[in-house]
């Protein structure tokens, strides 16, 4: 490879970033901008709809696991191409579905090469390029991967109103396959080692030879680390998602209108935003374990207050305080992995987690559901999931580096 006045990872983070942008199809936020329109024209009912979208993500967070492993086998740029080409062919036959039946098989693909497939590859390829610096490398990864969505949905939403769900969904297919695809097999590299680079490691023999090599999947299964952060990230997973779908109603019983919901919106955005910058200048500092126990410290403080909001300012105040423990929190999840389990099979690590938390966010809205159907009220779910997330942000803080990996600094 021609000698670059820069680290070529930091040109792999800017793929990464747009493949997880690539993903936008197949996530909730995505999918949100074309139901209406949707079930219009297919003349679907929005209960039958929901029902379908949670098969189609339970179904679709099944192929984390093999895909890490295809990642970690044939390398995240031959994976990132392929599930990009079977994404974008995908979006392209959605574009023109007529039935209902063939909608439920292609969002459930779209789930499975979107949310999920996608995923585990963009996080991993980052991964794989730096494990030392991995947490201000993730720190710019979430801040272009939040521009970049908050770019795609409002270009998105223009193109729905103005052209309809169905040229939409054909631009996007169309963008996946005539200008990433090429981008990404042009551009992406799997790991240093192939283009005969150095990785970032600039510590001792010991410890890059140590994350060089990292666990199996099977020995980080058995960690108490694994699954410390894993939970950790999934319990968040699913507070968000039940707030997301639910919080204009959340909202509306405190007595706020639409326009304070759509003003949280924004806030909580640019505060998290901000929040993964600095959370990955201080992960490079600070243990990211610690800073995971601060998140879920804050987060779980969030949820205990939300319910006794009475005035615009502390509406205001609580958008913020869960904005910063969100940046932190996806910072966290993107970097822990390498950094406590090594390279070599972190695509199977990260599959598995990313599994898990798609599980999560999928079971997040019945149980905020479920709580208002049975209570008349939100709160309940508040105060049960908040001390469910202390809990694991002290987990967090006391989460032991996995034998034979490098003592954090």
């Amino acid at each position: 490879m021609l000698r670059l006045p820069f680290y070529y990872g930091w040109v792999n983070v800017g793929c990464a970033a747009l493949a997880m942008l690539a993903t936008l199809p197949g996530r909730t936020q995505g999918l949100g901008l074309i139901t209406e329109p949707l079930l219009a024209d297919l003349q679907l009912n929005s209960t039958h709809y929901a029902q379908i979208n949670l098969w189609a993500t339970l179904v679709g967070s099944l192929v984390c696991l093999p895909v890490g492993r295809w990642v970690d086998r044939y390398g995240a740029r031959r994976m990132l191409a392929i599930v990009v080409a079977g994404l974008g062919l995908t979006v392209w036959g959605m574009s023109a579905v007529k039935t209902v039946a063939l909608l439920a098989v292609l969002i459930t693909l779209t789930r499975a090469l979107g949310q999920s497939a996608l995923s585990v590859v963009s996080i991993s390829l980052v991964g794989k390029w730096f494990p030392r610096r991995i947490s201000m490398a993730m720190g710019v990864y979430a801040v272009l991967v939040g521009l970049l969505f908050a770019t795609a949905f409002g270009l998105v939403g223009y193109s729905v109103r103005e052209q309809g769900w169905r040229t939409a969904w054909w631009e996007i297919a169309l963008v996946l396959l005539v200008g990433l695809l090429p981008l990404f097999w042009l551009l992406v590299r799997s790991t240093p080692e192939e283009v005969g680079l150095a990785t970032d490691c600039r510590e001792e023999a010991a410890d890059t030879v140590a994350l060089a090599q990292g666990l199996s999947l099977r020995a980080a299964l058995g960690t108490s680390a694994f699954w410390i952060f894993a939970l950790a990230t999934s319990f968040y997973g699913l507070a968000v998602s039940g707030i997301g779908l639910f919080n204009e109603a959340i909202l509306r019983e405190l007595g706020f209108d639409a326009k304070t919901y759509h003003t949280t919106l924004v806030v909580g955005a640019l505060v998290g935003l901000l929040s993964q910058f600095v959370a990955g200048w201080i992960g490079a500092v600070w243990s990211l374990r610690r800073l995971m126990a601060l998140a879920m410290g804050l987060y779980a403080a969030a949820l205990v207050w939300l319910p006794f909001v009475t005035s615009y300012i502390e509406v205001m105040s609580n958008a913020v305080l869960m904005g910063a423990a969100g940046g932190m929190v996806t910072v966290v999840f993107f970097a822990i992995w390498v950094d406590y389990f090594g390279r070599l099979h972190l695509g199977r690590i990260q599959g598995a987690a990313q599994m898990l938390t798609v599980l999560a966010s999928a079971i997040g809205p019945l149980l905020f559901a479920e709580c208002t159907a049975r209570t008349g009220s939100y709160a309940a779910i508040f105060f049960t999931l908040a001390p469910i997330v202390l809990a694991l942000g002290a987990a967090a803080w006391f989460a032991p580096m996995p034998a034979g990996m490098q003592t954090e600094t």
